[in-house]
Parts: C-alpha cells; structure tokens; sequence
C-alpha cells in the first residue's frame, strides 16, 4: 500500500505550516465596484477560499477600510462566517501594509509565505503585494478570489504584480497544493471544500 506523503522540512511548495493568508476589504461598497467577473462567481471562489483556510488551520488577517472613518459595512456575512468570524483589522490606507496593525498581524505570525486575497485586484490587493514582496515575502495571489473596476484594470495590475515577482494561483490549485496527498489525514478537508465550490458554481449554471 501507498505511504502517505509527508511535508518535506522547508517545503518549498505551499503547506498549512509556511504560510499565512490576509482576506483584504470583502465588503458591500467593494463587491458592488467590482466588474472583472460576475460578483456571484466570485463569492463561490471567495467563499470557498475562506472554507479553505479554515479548514487547513491558516493564519487569517482580515482588513477592512473604512467602517471606523466612513461607515462602510464590514466583510460581508458569508465569508466572515467560513472564517469563523475572525476579527476585522480596520483602516484608513488604500494600502493595508501602510496600516501598522495590518502589517504587524502578517509579521507575528513568522511566516513568510503570504497568500493574498482581496477587492480591487488594482488598489487593495497590487500595492500591499507589491510593498510585501519588497520586504522580503513570497507572495501568492489567489487570481480567481479577486476582482477588479474593469476586467482591464484586474489584468493589468495581475501583469503587474507578476513582472514583480508575485505568483498566481487559484482556490482549487491552492486546495491541491496544501493537501497534497489524498491519503495523509484529513482529506475530508479537501472533499468538503471542493463540494462547496463545485456545488455552488453548479447552482450558479442552473439559476441561469
């Protein structure tokens, strides 16, 4: 019988234990600027994506702007309950790693390996990539849990990101990569996730 594979010691690959995942600005006024692809696929990827860090255990930094200063609504109810309602850093910068609090939660965790999610693709999430890699951090940037003004702008600021040295990946490649062996303990992780993206994309077919 097959072994299961363990983690190789620095694992070059992502894994539940190098790396750590910032959920950036998911709220109402957010969702509703956003026009690279449509807001109801999204929210499976992102939904799942939550699920995901959940489920693996993942450090989780969640940042909002503006609820203190404005009054913008929160991280919206669907994704703050997949990550078991983890506190909202909130704050003023476009920049969530000009915000203290933002950049001290990515840095107590002592993981360099930083998984990045957020709305929009060219504000939120391509300036704290883009200062992130500067500082040292392997970025990854879940493509397909993002969004942008413009399906212009959202390729854009991918392109950018990249020529920096950030890495694409999507939610499912990410889910692949962090179990990595169906027989090492608790794939059921893996199963219940992939249920939820494949059934809600399902959903989303036949509703139209």
């Amino acid at each position: 019988m097959d072994q299961p594979t363990t983690p190789r010691a620095n694992d070059w690959l992502l894994t539940p234990d190098n790396a750590v995942i910032t959920f950036i600005d998911y709220q109402p006024d957010q969702y509703a600027g956003m026009h690279s692809m449509p807001v109801d696929e999204l929210l499976v990827n992102v939904i799942a994506l939550g699920q995901l860090a959940t489920a693996y255990g993942l450090p989780v930094v969640l940042s909002t702007v503006g609820m203190k200063m404005r009054g913008m609504e929160g991280t919206n109810k669907e994704l703050r309950a997949a990550l078991n309602q983890a506190p909202e850093i909130d704050r003023n910068t476009l920049n969530s790693w000009e915000d203290t609090d933002f950049r001290a939660a990515i840095e107590k965790t002592g993981r360099k390996k930083l998984i990045v999610a957020g709305l929009w693709t060219e504000v939120c999430v391509a300036f704290p990539v883009l200062d992130a890699l500067q500082a040292g951090y392997e970025v990854y940037v879940v493509e397909d849990a993002i969004g942008g003004v413009s399906k212009t702008a959202h390729d854009a600021a991918m392109r950018r990101m990249e020529l920096a040295g950030a890495r694409p990946i999507t939610v499912i490649g990410l889910a692949g990569e962090l179990q990595r062996d169906w027989s090492r303990p608790g794939a059921d992780r893996l199963r219940a996730v992939l249920g939820s993206y494949f059934g809600g994309h399902r959903a989303l077919q036949k509703a139209r």
